[in-house]
């Protein structure tokens, strides 16, 4: 038979467990929420061209803030635009550079817009100046749209 000593080391033991477990679930939920794509309109795609006007390379996200306009609708109107990218991490692996957008850049981008209407979205794909393309990795797909 256990001492008393004893029994109360396992149940402490199983108390920190539980409680270990029960915060792993909810870091988690955390997680998967953090990354969801609902607020984006990944059926509706905008192209955008404009010219950068901040572009940050920090985690969790990397963001271009940009003035531009919907190429396809001759009376769009010019509008500062927010897009969210994937993090450095991702977006190293598939081939891009912290140093490769820069403000003053007039860059043409396809964007899953923000199903408010505010003028922002996710990123899909972007054309450098250059001509050079590049996707914003895995999981926010790829255009669907020329």
């Amino acid at each position: 038979m256990k001492s008393l000593k004893a029994r109360h080391a396992a149940a402490r033991h199983a108390v920190w467990l539980m409680a270990g477990a029960l915060l792993a679930v909810g870091a988690a939920k955390v997680a998967l929420a953090h990354h969801s794509f609902a607020m984006f309109d990944s059926d509706n795609q905008i192209k955008l061209s404009g010219t950068v006007k901040h572009f940050q390379w920090t985690n969790p996200h990397v963001y271009i803030e940009m003035d531009g306009r919907n190429v396809k609708d001759e009376k769009a109107a010019e509008q500062h635009y927010t897009i969210e990218c994937a993090s450095p991490g991702i977006l190293t692996r598939i081939g891009w550079k912290f140093n490769m957008v820069k403000p003053g850049d007039t860059v043409t981008v396809i964007i899953a817009p923000l199903r408010t209407g505010e003028p922002g979205g996710l990123l899909k794909q972007i054309t450098l100046s250059d001509g050079r393309k590049f996707l914003n990795g895995g999981p926010a797909g790829k255009p669907n749209i020329e």
